[in-house]
């Protein structure tokens, strides 16, 4: 052991402050992301004067999960405004601010390794929980307060640039949602004096099935029509263990299709696996539409060539740019389109049902714009700067358990 590791319990000590006056009414609960989250508990006659008020700077957590989840759900407050959280979650703070960075520790609470030792230290009772005083004994590499800080700051500039490209992101998102809204729904895109189309004159046509004016020389077709070619996917035989030892074929799975561009996997498959199964190869620029579950109807682009599982749909367009179009169409009517979703235990959509969508093409010159593409390729680029400054974050982390004063 380092010299420098010392038990986190000589630097933290319990809060017992309950809401007796019953002066805060803002209740929090923990995610398994170690961050707050808007509660779902339905507290109506509860008794919220025994809930624990947390002050900034205070850590609250759940004993209990580990053994369910395996994850120690802790989680420290940064904002000025009270909240409440359980009674059942422990509340700590640091004694002295100057010895122990309260940031610091929450970065070793980070740590994946943090969660394999309170997972670890579970005992095996019939309520096994990590407990005080396991967290207590714990010992943490604990340099120079100079040093937290600096180790601090780096993480938080990583932190931060993160949350910059997701705000930049959901604007892309935003604009996205508002061009397409204002083009192929109120036909309002830029005629060939750069101006508002239907408020400017341009000539309508009446289309019976959708029963309302669409513009001369647009067609309503299906998605099927739209593509050059629709696959659903496939799983390589778990039983066979040679097919998930290689790294040849990235393999999709439906919950890694979350209205977003996708551009990894969590696993492959190899040739062999891919050449034995109703998986399928499937080109850059596919359009994924998750077809079972909880996400289904959720939207994906994908980036590299992959495979997927049999509850994907894979959408082949001509084009980025018709990739683009249909990505942003599918996310538009989303919620109608997952409305769709039929079973029993389990809500899904079919290939059938998906290949059956009405969308509308415009004429070449208005498909061909730009416009939605340049946003996709942009989410594209954020979205890889996300994922380079996540792995220096984990780095980061990581290096926690050999720092040196």
């Amino acid at each position: 052991m380092r010299v420098n590791y010392k038990p986190i319990g000589k630097y933290i000590q319990r809060v017992e402050h309950r809401n007796r006056d019953l002066k805060v009414t803002r209740l929090l609960g923990l995610s398994m992301t170690k961050e707050f989250r808007e509660t779902t508990s339905n507290i109506v006659g509860t008794d919220m004067s025994v809930y624990r008020v947390m002050s900034k700077y205070q850590f609250a957590c759940d004993f209990m999960s580990p053994i369910r989840v395996n994850k120690l759900p802790v989680v420290l407050k940064l904002d000025d405004e009270p909240n409440l959280v359980s009674p059942a979650y422990p509340v700590f703070e640091i004694k002295d601010r100057n010895e122990l960075d309260p940031e610091y520790l929450m970065m070793w609470f980070r740590r994946p390794e943090f969660d394999r030792y309170a997972t670890f230290k579970c005992d095996a009772a019939i309520r096994g929980g990590y407990e005080w005083t396991e967290l207590c004994e714990t010992l943490i590499p604990v340099p120079s307060i100079t040093k937290q800080r600096e180790i601090v700051k780096e993480y938080n500039v990583i932190q931060n640039r993160i949350a910059l490209n997701q705000q930049l992101i959901q604007k892309l998102e935003e604009t996205a949602q508002a061009i397409y809204r204002a083009w192929f729904v109120e036909f309002e895109f830029p005629d060939e004096k750069g101006k508002p189309y239907k408020s400017n004159g341009g000539e309508m046509v009446w289309n019976e099935e959708l029963e309302k004016e669409i513009p001369i020389g647009w067609e309503n077709i299906t998605v099927k029509d739209f593509c050059i070619d629709m696959k659903s996917g496939g799983t390589p035989s778990r039983i066979n263990s040679e097919y998930w030892n290689s790294n040849d074929v990235p393999w999709l799975k439906t919950g890694e299709i979350k209205n977003n561009i996708i551009l990894s996997t969590e696993e492959y498959t190899s040739y062999e696996g891919l050449k034995n199964s109703s998986a399928k190869l499937l080109p850059k620029d596919t359009v994924l539409m998750s077809m079972y579950g909880v996400n289904a109807g959720e939207i994906g682009i994908l980036k590299f060539e992959a495979s997927t599982n049999q509850a994907c749909c894979g959408m082949i367009c001509k084009n980025q740019i018709h990739s683009a179009y249909l990505y942003f169409h599918l996310l538009h009517n989303q919620e109608f389109i997952a409305s769709q979703s039929i079973g029993g235990a389990q809500e899904n959509l079919s290939k059938d049902y998906v290949e059956k969508i009405p969308i509308l093409k415009p004429v070449d010159e208005i498909l061909e714009m730009k416009g939605l593409k340049i946003i996709i390729d942009n989410k594209e680029v954020l979205t890889k700067q996300i994922q380079k400054l996540t792995e220096l974050k984990d780095l980061l982390l990581s290096k926690l358990a050999t720092i040196e004063n």
